[in-house]
Parts: C-alpha cells; structure tokens; sequence
C-alpha cells in the first residue's frame, strides 16, 4: 500500500493557487475528488473525470458515471498505476469544465490506511465567481 503527495492546482495557475495534499493508496478516485473539492472551498455537486493523459473526454479516463462499463472513479488509487512526476487532472463539472492538473510528487509505503491531509493550501479561487451578479431572469 501506498501513500501519495499531489500538487493539485487549477490549470494552468499553479504557481499562484494550489493545493498539496496526501492520500492513501487504498482511497478511491471518488475520495480523492471530494478531498481536492473540499479543499478548495468547492460545492460536490457535479459529474467529473479524472484523465489521465490530461486531455478533456479522452478514451484514457476514470468517470463518475461511466457508460458502458468504462472505467469508473470508485477505484483505489493504487490500482490505477501513478508514478512520481507524472501529471494527470480531475475534469469537474461539465458545463463550467473546471480542470484541476494533479503532480504526483512523492509515492511512500504507508502501513496502514490514513486519512486524507492538506499539507499547504495557497490562494483562493471562487467556484462561482459571478455568483453574486447573477439574475434569474438572465435564464429566460
């Protein structure tokens, strides 16, 4: 069993917002999205992905709700073969397309099952930054 150090950060901004968190090797896929969610301040309520070659819809994914019997996010993070430096992302919610790069940057053995950490958390980002300015009438 294994345990995982990731920087986890919004595409493309991952010097000025990110996240470092540990997992263990035992959590799923499906954990590991609540965690990153939870660790940017994020509402789970949307469908997501994890690609593992970076690319949005690709044939190489784990999905929340996969279609005919594609591969599935309740799998163990071990299972899924990761290795020190390689990057892949979660795509969260379809319609706003938020893409989280994940850098694997330490793999340790690990003993037993351990909860998972936020080691370092910088900046902020909104889920909904436009939140606020939001009319119901801009729907109709």
């Amino acid at each position: 069993m294994s345990r995982y150090t990731l920087k986890v950060y919004p595409a493309g901004r991952g010097r000025e917002i990110y996240r470092t968190i540990r997992i263990s090797g035992k959590d799923t896929l499906d954990r590991l999205c609540e965690f990153i969610l939870e660790s940017f301040d994020f509402i789970h309520e949307h469908l997501y992905e994890f690609c593992m070659y970076n690319r949005m819809y690709s044939e190489d994914s784990y999905q929340y709700d996969p279609e005919d019997g594609g591969p599935s996010t309740n799998i163990a993070i071990d299972r899924i073969g990761l290795v020190k430096g390689q990057n892949f992302s979660l795509h969260y919610d379809y319609g706003d397309d938020w893409m989280f790069t994940i850098h694997v940057q330490k793999i340790e053995d690990e003993m037993q099952k351990t909860n998972p950490e936020l080691i370092k958390s910088v900046g902020v980002l909104e889920q909904y930054p436009d939140y606020e300015d939001w009319d119901e009438d801009d729907e109709f």
